[in-house]
């Protein structure tokens, strides 16, 4: 895209006179500039002219910039888009950005600002052509760890060290059934990941399965399959999870939700390694470990007979506990390092520090939401930090969240602390369920069961 001919821009404005400033400016610089007030105009030029730059307003008469983002992404991939805008919101940001925008600026903004935007595009740019150059010798293994782990396990504690050993440890036994607890968003799945990646059925499928999130009349098909015909839109015989995963790993998440009417269905192909579909009377073998997880305690659902006793059994051979964030300070460091890095790469911006105040900060923090949260504020900060240098200013909400908590005066039960949260956080985002699962740094479906649990309604004045 950079070559030895001038750059070319085209500014994509619905004011005239701000295309025209900004041409302007451009004009005696190393930057060719074209303008456009309209997106036929600007689609017009696109067609015509090889441009390297886009610079888009997010509000055009008639369409949005955001939709317009989304289609030179596909039809000039190679061309990079910086939005601007006067009315910018943080959600409008994070879709711009997830788009494929590689930079943001609000108006007004100084001539200095859209330089130093440019520049960035520029050593980016440079930065891809050299990475491009490594993965085509490298290419077999990135892709192979990618496609295997797709995450990784980062920490530095006595206690996240003791949970890794342990997942080594499980995946040396690959017939032991695993039960992972922990609270939301203490990476649950990854150590999942990691046993069976780590094991001799590492070369099988992984099935991840959300047992809460499987509707009751398929809960049978999904697991066990069903044969063509055997109930109304069983167009095609279908394989079920358990099949589906022979030899391999069947990964039940929210294992402490799945129905009754399922757990003894469960337990028996667990115990018996035969199934049998829907609508067949005809039985198939099959191979398969099961690793389930749950932020609750089984146990005690046990006791209210809401959970099987011999199904628990049967999933707890092996144990491990993941401890909340809160619980291994020593981790908040090298993940808030590892996430800097990683939508540094992913949002185009290279060399970005970070203020010892922010590590001081986060220290001294509960959260809530553990190492999801972290990575949630971590990419919320990297979006809206205007300068190269991550401060406390850039994690505001979450801050506000861990005041809230160390002024709770009033003796209250960790219960009693996550139900006054989850209050407060849905009455500061205007009773937003999204918002205020991103602010808590949690899945929107665990902010509703966990209102379901807490019988908190969706209403703005329950309080």
């Amino acid at each position: 895209m950079v070559n030895k001919d001038k750059m070319k821009i085209l500014i994509l404005d619905d004011e005239k006179q701000f295309t025209e400033e900004l041409s302007e400016l451009f004009r005696d610089s190393e930057f060719e500039s074209y303008e456009a007030n309209t997106a036929e105009k600007g689609k017009q030029i696109l067609r015509e002219t090889d441009i390297d730059l886009l610079i888009l307003d997010v509000r055009l008469p008639g369409v949005s910039g955001l939709d317009i983002l989304k289609e030179v992404k596909v039809q000039y991939p190679r061309m990079e888009v910086i939005i601007i805008s006067a009315h910018g919101d943080i959600d409008t940001v994070i879709k711009a950005i997830r788009l494929g925008a590689l930079d943001y600026l609000r108006k007004p903004f100084r001539f200095l600002d859209i330089q130093a935007a440019i520049e960035r595009t520029q050593k980016y740019l440079q930065l891809q052509q050299r990475l491009k150059q490594v993965e085509e010798k490298n290419s077999l293994i990135s892709k192979s760890l990618e496609e295997k782990i797709d995450r990784h396990l980062i920490g530095a504690s006595p206690q996240i060290l003791n949970v890794f050993e342990q997942a080594v440890t499980a995946a040396n036994y690959p017939d032991a059934n695993v039960l992972i607890t922990g609270e939301s968003g203490t990476g649950k799945e990854n150590i999942a990941r990691i046993i069976h990646f780590s094991s001799q059925r590492k070369d099988h499928v992984f099935c991840a399965v959300n047992s809460s999130a499987i509707t009751e009349s398929l809960l049978e098909s999904e697991f066990f399959g069903h044969k063509k015909g055997s109930f109304t839109g069983a167009v095609s015989d279908k394989m079920g999870f358990f099949e589906v995963c022979n030899k391999g790993t069947l990964f039940l998440d929210e294992i402490a939700d799945m129905q009754l009417s399922l757990q003894a269905k469960i337990l028996r192909a667990i115990e018996e390694k035969v199934i049998t579909r829907v609508g067949e009377t005809h039985q198939v073998l099959t191979d398969f470990r099961i690793i389930s997880a749950t932020n609750q305690d089984v146990s005690k659902l046990v006791e209210k007979k809401t959970f099987r006793l011999d199904l628990f059994h049967r999933l707890n051979t092996v144990h491990i506990h993941i401890p909340p964030l809160r619980e291994r300070p020593d981790d908040i460091r090298p993940l808030l390092m590892h996430f800097v890095e990683f939508f540094s790469k992913r949002f185009k911006k290279p060399g970005l520090h970070i203020s010892h105040e922010v590590f001081e900060a986060l220290s001294h923090y509960d959260f809530p939401g553990n190492v999801r949260e972290l990575k949630n504020m971590t990419e919320r900060a990297i979006i809206l930090c205007k300068n190269n240098l991550l401060g406390v200013h850039d994690f505001p909400l979450k801050m506000q969240i861990a005041e809230v908590l160390r002024n709770e005066s009033d003796p209250v039960t960790l219960e009693a602390l996550e139900i006054n949260m989850i209050r407060k956080v849905l009455h500061s985002c205007k009773y937003n369920l999204q918002s205020a699962a991103d602010l808590l740094g949690i899945h929107r479906d665990a902010l509703s069961r966990r209102m379901k649990k807490y019988h908190i309604n969706l209403t703005i004045n329950q309080e």
